[in-house]
């Protein structure tokens, strides 16, 4: 009865976000990037609402707050319960790099697993909870069971085909290819969480999604426009609705 509950919940939960089309509310858990690794270590009936699987506690971070930085040990693996993020390193003169955006249900901090210590910083885009996984747990859990190991090697090779991707994205397409490529990414991304894919909010700002795409702030304003004036889009501040995904697909194509 009470794992009934629980689906009932979660399924309504994903009614709402879908209907909403936005990222405030929090995700359900079966939505978020370490469901696979709490169900291996919970079983698959566990009560994920509650904070009491390998997850070691959730923390509300306010825009523009630091969930770490360059150089600090590592700690734990961050999964984004409300909110969104941008992860980022410093050029040797002082310049900012930004290497991601991650959304509600995604990772932040796999990078120090290997490493022992953060390789970038992460600094979150607007109010966000996140679930705090602790990296040694990941190690001894792994350890002892063989199935942990292997989500864990899924989520990873994740993360290596979304930067080849953006490989991809900064070495061979132009600036309408590039911008298309983002928008269908975030709508990808958000469709795998039960978001709506063609109506969503980009919490960062332009001059950020320029830093990402390697163009101009005012390059990523006149695509914008292009695109609105093209009806491909309406883009109001940072809400962003997709009117026609075939057509953003052929400019991403090229």
């Amino acid at each position: 009865m009470v794992t009934a509950v629980i689906h009932i919940k979660q399924d309504k939960l994903k009614t709402e976000r879908v209907a909403g089309g936005g990222a405030c509310l929090p995700i359900a858990c079966d939505d978020c990037g370490i469901y696979s690794l709490c169900r291996e270590v919970n079983g698959p009936d566990v009560d994920l609402s509650i904070p009491e699987t390998i997850v070691k506690s959730r923390r509300q971070f306010k825009r523009g707050e630091l969930l770490y930085r360059i150089g600090e040990p590592r700690r734990a693996v961050y999964a984004i319960r409300s909110g969104s993020a941008k992860t980022y390193v410093s050029t040797n003169d002082g310049r900012m790099q930004i290497t991601g955006f991650r959304i509600t249900g995604e990772l932040l901090g796999l990078d120090s697993i290997i490493a022992g210590h953060y390789t970038s910083e992460a600094r979150v885009l607007e109010t966000t909870m996140v679930c705090e996984v602790p990296v040694d747990a990941l190690q001894i859990y792994s350890q002892a069971m063989p199935s942990v190991g292997l989500q864990m090697l899924k989520i990873m090779s994740q993360e290596i085909v979304g930067y080849q991707e953006l490989m991809l994205l900064l070495g061979t397409k132009n600036a309408d290819e590039r911008l298309a490529t983002f928008l269908l990414n975030f709508s990808r991304r958000f469709q795998t969480r039960n978001y709506s894919p063609t109506k969503f909010n980009l919490s960062m700002s332009r001059s950020d999604i320029g830093n990402y795409l390697g163009m101009a702030e005012e390059t990523v304003c006149r695509v914008f426009s292009r695109f609105q004036e093209g009806g491909l889009l309406t883009a109001t501040r940072r809400q962003v609705e997709i009117h026609d995904l075939n057509r953003l697909k052929h400019i991403a194509r090229g």
